[in-house]
C-alpha cells in the first residue's frame, strides 16, 4: 500500500471527483484482507451507516499495525487513507496527528455525503480511543 504522503499527491493530481472516488476505491481494494475472526461487534466501528471494522496488532517496537474492511467501496477506500495515515505509528505518535489538519487537502468534507463525513469521523475516532487505550496499557 502506498503511504500517506503519496496518496496525498496522487490525490492533489486527480482533478475530476469521479476519478478521486475510482481512486478511493483502488486504495480500499489494495488493503490486506481482513481477518474473518475479527468480523464481530468488539471490532465494529459504531456510528458508520455501512459495516466497517477496524483491529490493531502492537509489533515489538509498540507500533500498531492497523487492520480495516467495510462493506462499502468507498468507506473502504476511507479506511484505506486513515490506515496510511496511522498504521506504523505508535499510540502517542497516533495521538499527536490532527486528522482535521491532515485529511484537509483531501477536501474530503465537501465532496462525502453527510453519512459518510459523519463514518469517517467515527473511524477516526475509533483508531484514536485504541491508541489511547493501548498508551494506558489496557
Amino acid at each position: 500500500m502506498a503511504n500517506f504522503h503519496d496518496i496525498r499527491a496522487d490525490f492533489e493530481f486527480i482533478d475530476d471527483w469521479d476519478e478521486r472516488y475510482k481512486y478511493l476505491i483502488d486504495l480500499g481494494r489494495d488493503l490486506a484482507p481482513y481477518p474473518e475472526n475479527q468480523r464481530d461487534a468488539a471490532h465494529k466501528v459504531r456510528g458508520c451507516a455501512s459495516q466497517v471494522w477496524v483491529h490493531t496488532e502492537r509489533s515489538d517496537d509498540n507500533a500498531l499495525k492497523i487492520y480495516g474492511d467495510s462493506d462499502a467501496h468507498i468507506v473502504k477506500g476511507l479506511i484505506a487513507l486513515l490506515i496510511a495515515l496511522y498504521s506504523g505509528k505508535t499510540p502517542e505518535e497516533i495521538l499527536a496527528v490532527d486528522p482535521e489538519a491532515a485529511l484537509a487537502p483531501f477536501d474530503l468534507k465537501d465532496h462525502l455525503t453527510p453519512q459518510r463525513s459523519n463514518g469517517l469521523h467515527s473511524m477516526v475516532n475509533r483508531i484514536r480511543a485504541i491508541a489511547e487505550a493501548e498508551q494506558a496499557g489496557c
